[in-house]
């Protein structure tokens, strides 16, 4: 499999978390469950994101440790990028981020 990472500028994205966090899982039939390079779990979420013009897409999006997130959360996708992906003539975008914090309520974004 070969990936390119893409790094995504989230200024003009909102993003909101619309299922919380989870462990991401390597293998759902024996429930084995995806670590990094250190041993920590990978959790991932369901995010919709949105653009400047309005267009929405809900994309997952995977972070090590768990997120201090929950569902209905406007998130910071701290660090966010996107690797576009080949294997065996399908593709796709997968999308990494190095932290999902809350955005507090009537702070600056």
């Amino acid at each position: 499999m070969r990936t390119i990472p893409i790094p995504v500028d989230t200024s003009k994205l909102t993003i909101t978390c619309v299922k919380a966090p989870r462990p991401r899982l390597l293998n759902k039939d024996t429930g084995e469950v995806k670590t990094d390079k250190n041993g920590n779990t990978v959790y991932e979420i369901t995010a919709s994101v949105e653009d400047d013009s309005g267009r929405i897409e809900l994309v997952r999006i995977g972070t090590t440790g768990e997120p201090p997130i929950t569902a209905g959360d406007r998130i910071n996708a701290v660090g966010l990028v996107g690797y576009l992906w080949e294997m065996s003539g399908r593709w796709g975008i997968s999308y990494r981020a190095s932290a999902l914090l809350p955005i507090e309520e009537g702070a600056g974004v």
